[in-house]
């Protein structure tokens, strides 16, 4: 699960990370009062959507305008600036040409910014241990730095049995070039940051830029956080932070129904039992000429019910050209997944070619179903047998 910037600051406030004072307002009055309170000299006006690269952006209706986040030196501009954000669709690199539309702004103070760095606590899946990463270059997109200049990337795998030690963090702050009190700074930074990744089971803990400030202050500017699905029933108040609004509606639809559901850019629907079938089954259709176009795994327990709302999730995307349904019939009767699959198809009235793969518990009983529907679909006898039929089917069908 994803959240905001300022929901993000206020987690890491709570737990002692410093951030610089700000508000958020869903309008441009809102946005006015915020500033009054924080006071000036100087705000800046920042985006709340689900993306990175705000800063670079541009809105739709304003393409040669000012970015998503912007510094302004009067509660006049704050509030004129809030009100051309506000509602208004904001195009990045990561929302894609279609962009985001803007619902929330966070008002912040301004800050005097000596160096900007880069600071990143995730699992590392190489060494399966926490780990710290920061850098010299902040304000960049980490993945930029890490494939021009990978020497710049210092990092600490941190063993659970202990923790983050001060060690660590020195290792880091002096690696980064930061002297005097902005070392102890940074170390209590650092300690407090990793604190917040643990106990609220975040995935990611991202500050970029972390600022160092004239007078040696150590602040996260900016600060995004991810977290584990699977820990938020431990953590009801993460879970509340939920903006249903900046998710996919066919991946928030199918979360519902304990569908693991991803879109992708293609135009050839799965639907899977098992998450390593499922990457198969996407592998071998760009293996013959192919484009998935989501992934789907819809559990080892799925009920005729669930089955049939996979299928009008993948349907509801309307790239999809067609359809290849894979499943290996173990704890998953055959049968049931057949059920299921008519009942959809006689729902939505299939227009789209479907091959279907059935292999395991009750697959004959399973592909007489589908047999005896009289629908319009064509079974196969194996992996293979079924990427071809539907790549070969939908590029026919074009």
């Amino acid at each position: 699960m994803n959240i905001h910037e300022y929901q993000a600051k206020q987690l890491l406030k709570k737990f002692g990370v410093p951030v610089p004072r700000g508000g958020v307002a869903y309008t441009a009055a809102e946005a006015e009062q915020v500033a009054k309170e924080l006071g000036g000299p100087i705000w800046v006006v920042k985006s709340q959507i689900h993306a990175g690269g705000r800063g670079a952006g541009r809105f739709k209706d304003d393409p040669n305008g000012k970015g998503g986040v912007r510094v302004v030196k009067s509660i006049d501009d704050v509030k004129a600036n809030a009100a051309k954000m506000i509602g208004h669709i904001l195009v990045t690199k990561q929302t894609g040409p279609k962009g985001k539309e803007v619902k929330r702004i966070y008002i912040e103070e301004g800050c005097d910014i000596k160096r900007e760095l880069y600071l990143g606590c995730l699992v590392d899946r190489a060494t399966s241990r926490i780990t710290m990463m920061a850098s010299t270059e902040g304000g960049m997109e980490i993945e930029e730095v890490a494939a021009k200049h990978p020497e710049k990337i210092l990092k600490v795998a941190i063993d659970p049995a202990v923790g983050m030690q001060p060690f660590h963090a020195r290792q880091l702050a002096f690696g980064l070039g930061l002297e005097g009190k902005q070392i102890n700074a940074a170390v209590r930074f650092m300690t407090t940051m990793y604190k917040t990744f643990v106990e609220l089971d975040a995935s990611i803990v991202e500050i970029n830029p972390l600022v160092v400030t004239g007078a040696g202050e150590v602040l996260a500017l900016d600060a995004k956080m991810n977290f584990d699905d699977n820990a938020l029933f431990r953590h009801k108040d993460v879970e509340e932070l939920r903006d249903e609004s900046e998710q996919d509606p066919a991946e928030l639809e199918a979360g519902k129904h304990e569908l693991n559901y991803i879109k992708l850019s293609g135009n050839i629907g799965c639907m899977v039992n098992g998450a390593g079938l499922a990457m198969a089954t996407m592998d071998i259709i760009k293996l013959y000429g192919g484009d998935p176009a989501n992934f789907l795994d819809v559990g080892g327990g799925a009920t005729r019910e669930r089955v049939s709302t996979a299928f009008k999730i993948i349907l509801s995307d309307a790239n999809v050209e067609g359809i290849l349904i894979n499943i290996f019939g173990g704890i998953m009767r055959c049968d049931v997944i057949a059920e299921g699959v008519v009942a959809a198809a006689r729902e939505v009235s299939l227009h789209v070619p479907l091959v279907v793969r059935l292999e395991g518990t009750n697959v004959e009983l399973g592909k007489k179903i589908l047999k005896e529907s009289g629908l319009p679909i064509m079974s196969a006898d194996n992996l293979a047998d079924a990427a071809q039929k539907i790549v070969k089917a939908v590029k026919e069908a074009a």
